[in-house]
Formats: structure tokens, C-alpha cells, sequence
């Protein structure tokens, strides 16, 4: 095996030529100071109906059992950032689903770069995350100096803002480690505090999931609440108001990603036009986006509850 500090170097040269905006590492240890908030975090129910954030608990706070005998956690971020806009008259959609699935194009490029260290490293065991495991990737990304938890519980970065996915790569085989990211730039700022439509913001870094519009315009599954009538900011799909307010994200710079760019269709509709959007429209705007995830009737009830 290669010198560690050369190869750690090998690894974020490669991650900035796939586009990976970011790149730290970890050792990949158990999650000490994450447990108990983790822990307090469920017992208040604040993940909704969200059952399966219950499960493989000591698998969230330790990544040795996901990967058996890991060594070292690799963060990446990939931005999504876009200036482009809807129709101002629509409701809206989160900008991170404007374009292809990102679990597709950012797992293309993080199993891209595992083959890279496979061929150059030798013979090593690991696994590519993109929001597709029990990882507080949160975590692991600020014990990997890219930057620090927000009181909107998503990480920013001093340089981008927060406008990008997280990616990991957990492998067997010891790297050299970043410094982590131990300082808040928060201050006293409460913008997205403030801001949040729903509430759902209810301390430092602690969201209750069963508010969050992300939450109920997407995981619920359920008829929509109709405490929430008139307080979902016209959202359809995901929420970025506490993302917007950052004073942060100022200095977020536009993607360079041809395939996060939006659906022509999707950002000329118009209010009425999604009001009596058909399955079929549906499949065309959306087949390769996140929205399919909420899939026609989880969007039509969105619309439906935004427009009643």
C-alpha cells in the first residue's frame, strides 16, 4: 500500500475531478457525542412517521458495522446549487429535485472513484453511500473538516453554503485524517429558525420531523394534516426555506451538473397547469427525478391540499 498521506491526496485529486465539490476523511470510530441526541431525538417521536429511523441504531453511530473492520470514512458534497427558477405563479419544488435522481448520478461517480483506489490501493473492502444507508453522514462530514451542523441540522460550508448532496465511502484500509470541523459560524443568528413555515425548528440543530414540509409533503404517506393547511409556503415538493434565509448560502455558486439542469415543462408550468397535471405528464417531467418517490397520487394530494 502507498504512503497514507499520498494516497489520501490521490483520493481527493480523483473526487475533484468527478466534480465532488468536497472531500475530508474520518476515522471510522463510534459516534460518541452523536448517541445520546440521537437517542433523545427519537424518544420525543420527532421522526414522524418515519419507523424505520428506529431501527439499526448502533449501526447509525458506528460505520464498523455496516463495513466489518472499517478504517476510514470518506465525505464528499456535490452541489446542486441553481439560480434557475418555476414559474413564480407554481407551487414549488425543492431545487435538489429539479433535475435526475442524485442517488443515481452521485453513486455513478463515488463507485467511479472506489474503482480508482481498488486499482491503485490493491485489495480493499468498502461500500458507497448516497443517502442510502443508517449513516449520520452530518456527522461524519463535520468530523472530516467540511464544515459545521447548522441549527437547521444540515452542514455548511464556509466556501458553498449548503446547497449540496453527502456521499461517503467507508472502506477497510487506513487513510490520513482531516481535522475536524470544530468551530460554529452560527452565531446568533435565528433566520431559519424564524423562517421555517411549519415550526418544525425547535432548538439548536433538533428538528421535529412530523412538522418538517419536507417531511409531509414526501415521507408522510397519510392524508396531510389539516393543522398544516395554509402553513406549507406552497410547497409541493421538499422545502428549502431554512436553506434560502442562510445568510451562508450567499456564497453558493451554480452547479455545473448538465443532469440536475430542470425539465423545461417543469419550470414553465403554471399554477393551474400542475392543478390539472395527468398521470402521464407526471411520468414525462419526472422519470428520472427524485419526485418519483412521492409518485403521482403522493404529488396530486400535495397539490390538491395546497390549492383546496
Amino acid at each position: 500500500m502507498e504512503d497514507k498521506a499520498i494516497f489520501s491526496y490521490k483520493i481527493k485529486q480523483w473526487a475533484n475531478e468527478l466534480g465532488f465539490a468536497h472531500c475530508g476523511i474520518a476515522k471510522a470510530d463510534f459516534l460518541e457525542e452523536e448517541a445520546p441526541h440521537l437517542e433523545h431525538w427519537l424518544q420525543q417521536g420527532y421522526n414522524g412517521t418515519m419507523q424505520y429511523m428506529e431501527n439499526h441504531f448502533d449501526m447509525r453511530l458506528d460505520p464498523r458495522i455496516l463495513v466489518p473492520d472499517a478504517k476510514s470514512v470518506i465525505s464528499l458534497t456535490y452541489n446542486y446549487f441553481t439560480e434557475k427558477k418555476q414559474n413564480k405563479d407554481a407551487p414549488k419544488i425543492s431545487k435538489y429535485a429539479y433535475g435526475e435522481d442524485y442517488h443515481f448520478v452521485v453513486k455513478e461517480k463515488l463507485k467511479i472513484l472506489f474503482e480508482k483506489m481498488q486499482a491503485t490501493i490493491g485489495d480493499i473492502n468498502g461500500r458507497c453511500f448516497v443517502d442510502s444507508a443508517p449513516i449520520l453522514e452530518h456527522a461524519w462530514a463535520k468530523k472530516s473538516g467540511i464544515g459545521w451542523v447548522g441549527k437547521h441540522s444540515l452542514l455548511i460550508n464556509k466556501n458553498q453554503g449548503s446547497f449540496f448532496f453527502l456521499a461517503e465511502i467507508i472502506i477497510d484500509a487506513e487513510l490520513e485524517y482531516d481535522i475536524p470541523f470544530y468551530t460554529n459560524h452560527c452565531g446568533t443568528c435565528t433566520a431559519c429558525i424564524d423562517a421555517c413555515p411549519t415550526d418544525a425548528i425547535v432548538g439548536d440543530k433538533i428538528i421535529d420531523g412530523s412538522k418538517c414540509i419536507s417531511y409531509l409533503t414526501i415521507e408522510l404517506k397519510d392524508t396531510l394534516p389539516t393543522e398544516f393547511k395554509n402553513k406549507l409556503d406552497d410547497w409541493m415538493f421538499g422545502c428549502d426555506v431554512c436553506q434560502d434565509v442562510c445568510p451562508w448560502n450567499r456564497f453558493s455558486i451554480p452547479h455545473q451538473e448538465p443532469r440536475f439542469e430542470p425539465n423545461e415543462k417543469l419550470r414553465n408550468m403554471n399554477r393551474q397547469e400542475w392543478k390539472d397535471i395527468t398521470e402521464e405528464v407526471f411520468g414525462e417531467i419526472f422519470r428520472k427525478s427524485a419526485v418519483k418517490r412521492t409518485k403521482y397520487s403522493g404529488l396530486k394530494r400535495n397539490i390538491d391540499f395546497l390549492m383546496s
